[in-house]
């Protein structure tokens, strides 16, 4: 059964990401057919998201509001999860679902139309009649990630809570998922590096494969783990919206500053005029986005 499969998924990126479980499996079902539609058995998309330009991954073209749309191929039915959650957070349209409860499933499935998310008009009812028929609210109210087949039985649970890290220089969210610390930092998730830790242990944990780890952190091929290292499970951001620049301090290099604020390295290199190689010195500003004409 469809609920049974994914409701862990569901639940995980609810704790990490603040989409209701109930939501997400709900447009799950619906976009994919219960995993039945030929893009699902394809691309393993279930969510029927589109490449819009940014995608960099494998591309499926389908039949769809238009003829030809190109739709997000992805390695696994996990990885389909985690980009919804990561399209929904990161697209300033859906900002104001994020303000609503995570119990409001109504809200959110309304929310969802009224952003642009789907062109049926009856979308948040299908949702809604998804949710209830299914009892799929019960996973709102979950703290850890179910085992499959798991429904609970007991009295709904607090809404799970995130903490803040003291951290000045980025405002970041903590859950425990699979036994380890899971955060967010510039809407990125990581983790951080613990003693004992290997690519292939990353690898069974967390579902992300080492060229990733080596590719999103900048790592060297033969570079190997230490504890304290920040990991990065998704790429990096072209900028940071909390912060402007950063004041270099002695023994930093454009890497950490990279791995602190969650930019890509090349992203540093334009913004601040350098070139391939550079380095950055003690007391040096470096920009964290693209400079107003002002500002130059």
């Amino acid at each position: 059964m469809y609920v049974d499969t994914y409701a862990p998924a569901a639940v995980q990126e609810m704790l990490i990401s603040g989409v209701p479980a109930s939501i997400t499996l709900a447009q799950g079902i619906l976009e994919s057919g219960d995993g039945n539609s030929t893009l699902a058995k394809v691309a393993q998309n279930h969510f029927g998201i589109k490449c819009h330009g940014l995608w960099e991954g494998e591309k499926y073209y389908h039949d769809d509001d238009s003829k030809g749309e190109c739709f997000r191929v992805y390695p696994s039915v996990f990885e389909s999860y985690r980009d919804h959650s990561e399209f929904l957070r990161t697209r300033d349209r859906y900002a104001d679902l994020f303000k609503l409860k995570l119990t409001d499933y109504e809200g959110w499935a309304h929310g969802l139309k009224k952003a642009g998310y789907a062109t049926n008009p009856k979308y948040p009812e299908l949702l809604i009649k998804i949710i209830e028929e299914h009892g799929l609210a019960q996973y709102d109210h979950m703290t850890t990630p179910p085992k499959s087949g798991q429904r609970s039985n007991k009295e709904p649970l607090a809404r799970p809570t995130r903490s803040p890290l003291h951290n000045e220089k980025a405002e970041e969210a903590v859950v425990s998922v699979l036994s380890r610390q899971m955060y967010l930092r510039n809407n990125i998730r990581y983790v951080i590096v613990e003693e004992g830790d290997s690519y292939e242990k990353l690898e069974r944990l967390l579902d992300v494969r080492t060229w990733q780890i080596v590719k999103y952190n900048d790592l060297p091929d033969d570079r190997a783990l230490n504890p304290g290292d920040i990991i990065y499970l998704q790429p990096k951001r072209n900028s940071n919206r909390k912060h402007d620049y950063h004041i270099v301090a002695q023994g930093e290099s454009l890497r950490w500053i990279s791995q602190e604020y969650g930019i890509k390295i090349r992203k540093l290199i334009g913004y601040n005029g350098m070139t391939v190689g550079q380095e950055v010195q003690p007391g040096q500003k470096v920009w964290l986005r693209k400079r107003k004409r002002s500002e130059n």
